[in-house]
């Protein structure tokens, strides 16, 4: 990522979260999160991340711990607050939070709040200063889909991973058709443009995967995927049906996405 592409991805991205609400003053919002937003102001995407990291805890991360018969070294790609190294840390494990976003409410300078500590490094997905064969588990942790080049994402995260080892990819949004996760891409822009008065488009992220793509990227890199699909709730699930009802696009999955290189 260039420079000047970096410092206004980041400018953008700390205006658009600070006018969410993100982050709080009061330590006890940290440890509550994923499964609550004490502030109230994001509260029904919380509700969706609690379910999610629900989920992985209950039916992923005990299989990978019997593997292991040890604490697991995680690699949190994406960490922002870094709310999932610490719950990883209070189950024993010893996880490293890395994010580019630094900030002390809502990135990697908010995790002074969290005890026990863990060591936390910023720094790009394409560019990870660790050694290699270090980790057991990388998780990019809402966070993927912000890759600008998600072959090179990954094949970085392969030099980091022990030959056990795998990569989670949760919460990142997952079409069936390419072109359904192109137009969400452009209201998304529109709407930032209207909103803010930018586009939120410094960095050519992604921003979404698709089912053609998953088989590509399965192809190209030699990557087994595993899908895993966490229940949302009713409300969740009909939401196909609705967008069909009223003409919309198909809204996304958030499955998640548990790949073992060859």
């Amino acid at each position: 990522m260039e420079t000047f592409a970096r410092q206004q991805f980041l400018k953008d991205y700390a205006t658009v979260r600070l006018a969410e609400g993100r982050g709080s003053e009061d330590p006890a919002y940290y440890r509550a999160l994923p499964y609550r937003d004490l502030t109230g102001n994001n509260a029904g995407q919380w509700a969706i991340r609690g379910r999610t990291y629900s989920y992985f805890e209950r039916r992923i991360l005990p299989a990978l711990e019997r593997a292991a018969r040890r604490p697991l070294d995680v690699l949190d790609l994406g960490a922002g607050t870094g709310w999932l190294s610490y719950r990883l840390t209070l189950r024993g494990h010893h996880p490293v939070a890395l994010d580019i976003f630094t900030d002390p409410k809502d990135g990697l300078h908010a995790t002074r709040h969290y005890e026990p500590s863990f060591p936390c490094i910023e720094a790009e997905f394409d560019r990870l200063p660790v050694a290699g064969a270090a980790f057991d588990v990388a998780i990019y942790n809402a966070s993927f889909h912000y890759s600008e080049d998600y072959r090179r994402t990954l094949a970085e995260v392969r030099r980091c991973l022990r030959p056990s080892g795998c990569v989670l990819i949760m919460d990142s949004p997952v079409y069936r058709r390419r072109e359904d996760g192109a137009r969400m891409v452009e209201e998304r822009h529109s709407f930032f443009e209207k909103q803010y008065g930018f586009r939120s488009d410094a960095i050519a992220s992604r921003e979404f995967l698709d089912e053609p793509l998953l088989d590509e990227l399965s192809r190209d890199l030699r990557l087994t995927w595993r899908i895993w699909r966490p229940w949302y709730g009713w409300q969740w699930a009909l939401r196909p049906i609705r967008a069909k009802l009223a003409g919309r696009r198909p809204p996304s999955r958030f499955w998640i996405l548990q790949g073992r290189f060859q």
